[in-house]
């Protein structure tokens, strides 16, 4: 039977419909069938991968105080008057660290090792930049590093800024303040003002200056998932620290006030009573020196002391 032009279209218009429609159902049916592949693949890859374990302290664990008391050495390789950790390699001091440190260890609380490596030292002379210290190169600071890691200890990086301050100091050492093991110090006593000389001029810190730092130390700890990390402000003065009662403690740090300065027994131990006795309660700190102080306290009688401090530190 013919068929007229108009007829012809009509059912070749109709053939590619139902052709379309078959053709758009087989696609949708493989994309259906490829979408659940790539979830199932997803979900196997999640399976496949864990979620990494967050990272610890060294001996393991991820809190400092009270699981731990802190025995650590003081110093910079630049000069043994510096302290005791800059006495030849860093091995050598590990290992006298070690010694010392065992005298120290009590089986419901046992030593956790540090080195405090002056990472920013005050200088008599101005430098380029008119700061008044010097910044400690970052082969020497990784060189520590791996050394307190061989030694299962933990880095603390001590800050003396001169006429600098100590966020800008804090912000340069980042690098190594991301690691798990890293923790830092600040030393108001070589922190000057602008027409002041290292040395010369007893330095001193605000409360506020102290949390600007605090607060950025403990961003990085969350933002990284970081165990608690050692924060240590030095003092030996009472006006050392302004506003001592406004110090915060954020989450993530072991804020801790150390008690330095050398001299005999009666003075230290009496300094180390009124530093601890305040209304504001930190972890305690307790700074012994090699050279300066008089008839050295022993272990025992460090331990003696009330509250016995949460870090020991020997200069």
């Amino acid at each position: 039977m013919n068929e007229s032009p108009l007829t012809y279209r009509r059912r070749r218009a109709t053939a590619l419909g139902v052709l379309a429609g078959v053709l758009l159902a087989i696609v949708l049916a493989l994309r259906s069938c490829g979408a659940d592949a790539g979830v199932e693949a997803v979900a196997d890859d999640k399976k496949a991968a864990p979620a990494r374990p967050a990272a610890q302290l060294p001996g393991g664990g991820r809190r400092i105080f009270p699981d731990h008391r802190v025995v650590g050495f003081y110093g910079a390789p630049q000069s043994a008057r510096l302290g005791i950790l800059g006495i030849g390699p860093p091995s050598r001091a590990a290992a006298k660290l070690k010694r010392v440190a065992r005298d120290y260890e009590r089986k419901t609380r046992p030593v956790l090792p540090a080195f405090e490596l002056i990472a920013t030292i005050a200088n008599a002379d101005p430098g380029d930049d008119g700061m008044y210290r010097s910044q400690q190169p970052a082969e020497t600071i990784d060189r520590y590093l791996r050394a307190a890691r061989k030694a299962k200890a933990l880095l603390l990086l001590d800050v003396q800024p001169g006429r600098a301050n100590f966020l800008s100091e804090a912000k340069r050492l980042e690098r190594w303040l991301r690691e798990p093991d890293v923790g830092l110090a600040l030393d108001p006593e070589w922190h000057i003002g602008p027409n002041e000389v290292p040395g010369k001029t007893i330095g001193s810190v605000t409360a506020e200056e102290v949390n600007f730092v605090s607060a950025y130390v403990a961003y990085i700890v969350k933002r990284h998932n970081l165990p608690e990390k050692l924060f240590v402000i030095h003092q030996f003065t009472d006006d050392m620290i302004q506003g001592k009662e406004r110090v915060k403690r954020p989450p993530g740090l072991a804020v801790t006030m150390n008690v330095d300065g050398f001299g005999d027994r009666a003075n230290k131990i009496s300094k180390y009573d009124a530093f601890t006795a305040g209304p504001a309660r930190f972890h305690d700190g307790f700074k012994l020196f090699y050279e300066e102080d008089t008839n050295l306290m022993s272990p025992g009688a460090v331990l003696g002391l009330g509250p016995p401090p949460d870090l020991v530190v020997y200069e």
